[in-house]
Formats: structure tokens, C-alpha cells, sequence
């Protein structure tokens, strides 16, 4: 795919940035669940059983584990709804995807890849960034920088601002051919859960990602030192 196609499929659809979706719609969240018959248990048992199915390497999102996954998040966002009033803080870092609802192939889970999604609230800004695990991740990624707000206590506006390909950094400096992007429409994502090592989120349809904290991985490694964008806003 060109770099032309891509560019048109950021600004035609916010799902790139884990914001949107085919997933049903947020008050519909509940129904048409496959349920395994076995019981969530509490909050903090939810959390270490679907912490263990997301941390594995293999295929989280695979037909036989699906279901539980989404079971063991919404019953998450039931218990542990997050509330971004007191605990924003928490959504800075480095957050790798680790499952989601959607079908797209930009949101695939798989060993040999890494959907990372980079927030910066304090600075206004994001990134989401696809590229190659393993000793290559440094050299190459397709990536698309938006900037960001939090709106409510779950809400966090969305507007992209450019995308392409990001480099590897040759000293202070970091190879990229990036675009600016046409965003035509309103984008926002719902942080339903929140805390130091997992994020779940629903998008525009309502469909659902988990991701984890990657704590090895820095910001400034990927935004560089430079002040984000000043006044940002949802689009």
C-alpha cells in the first residue's frame, strides 16, 4: 500500500488510532457475549487473569480465548471503571495493543508486531505507531501523531494532525517522512479502565481494546524533547 493510501485511510477512518470501530455501540456493550460460564470473580481477579491472556506473546485475540478476553474487560469496566478526574496521569506512557473487537488488519495482534500507542495528556499529544518486534522495531515504523485533551472523566478527544513513516534516530535526530492529515470529522476515545499496567477503551462504534504498559519503552525516545502542540483540542 502507498504511503498516499494510507495517508487517505488516517483521515478517512480514526479507528488508527484505536478510536473507532465495527464493534456495537457503547450502551450495547453487554449483549451477545460468549460467555464461558465461568465466574469473573472480583476485580482484582479479572485483572490478573486477563493480564496473564494479554502479556502472552501468542494470539490473545484467537478464537478460543476471544471471548473470555472480552468477558474478563467489560466485567473490568463494571468493577474498575476508570475516572480520568483523579487519575489521568496514569494514560502517560508507552501502551502496546493487545487485543481488540475490531477486524481491521491495523489492529492485528500477532508475536511479530507491535501496535504501539503513545499518549502524552500533559503535552496535548499522541502517536500511534505500527511496526516490526524484535531487534528491527528501532529501524522503521508506519506512525500517525494526533493531539489529544481529556474532555470528562472517561472522554479523551481526538484530533490527528499528520502520518507516514518513522525512522530510526541517528543521534539527536530521528528520520521521518511524515504528512499532514485531513481529519473531516469528530474523534474521541472512552478509557472505561485505568491503571499503572492495564488500559481498556471503547472508540466512536464502541469498539473495544485492551492494551498494556510497556515501561521500558520512553516517550522521548519516539516524540524526541520538543514541546507538543500547544492548545489541543478534540477534532
Amino acid at each position: 500500500m502507498s504511503l498516499d493510501a494510507v495517508l487517505g485511510l488516517i483521515a478517512n477512518n480514526p479507528s488508527v488510532l484505536h478510536d473507532a470501530g465495527t464493534g456495537k455501540s457503547f450502551g450495547t456493550m453487554a449483549s451477545g457475549v460468549a460467555s464461558t460460564g465461568v465466574p469473573a470473580g472480583s476485580a482484582a481477579d479479572c485483572r490478573t487473569e486477563v493480564l496473564h491472556l494479554l502479556r502472552d506473546r501468542g494470539h490473545p485475540g484467537s478464537a478460543a480465548e476471544a471471548p473470555r478476553v472480552r468477558e474478563l474487560l467489560q466485567r473490568l469496566e463494571h468493577l474498575q471503571p476508570a475516572n480520568l478526574a483523579v487519575e489521568s496521569d496514569r494514560l502517560t506512557g508507552v501502551w502496546e495493543l493487545r487485543w481488540s473487537s475490531g477486524r481491521q488488519p491495523y489492529l492485528t495482534v500477532a508475536p511479530w508486531l507491535e501496535n504501539l500507542q503513545l499518549l502524552d495528556p500533559l503535552r496535548g499529544r499522541a502517536m500511534n505507531l505500527l511496526r516490526l518486534a524484535g531487534p528491527v522495531a528501532p529501524l522503521a515504523g508506519i506512525a500517525v501523531q494526533a493531539r489529544i485533551s481529556v474532555e470528562g472523566t472517561q472522554r479523551v478527544g481526538v484530533r490527528f494532525v499528520r502520518g507516514g513513516w518513522l525512522g530510526p534516530r541517528i543521534g539527536e535526530q530521528r528520520l521521518q517522512l511524515l504528512r499532514e492529515v485531513n481529519q473531516s470529522f469528530p474523534a474521541w476515545l472512552d478509557i472505561t479502565v485505568l491503571d499503572d499496567d492495564l488500559r481498556v477503551c471503547r472508540g466512536n462504534a464502541g469498539t473495544l481494546f485492551a492494551l498494556v504498559r510497556r515501561p521500558e519503552l520512553r516517550l522521548e525516545d519516539f516524540f524526541g524533547e520538543q514541546p507538543g502542540p500547544a492548545g489541543a483540542a478534540a477534532g
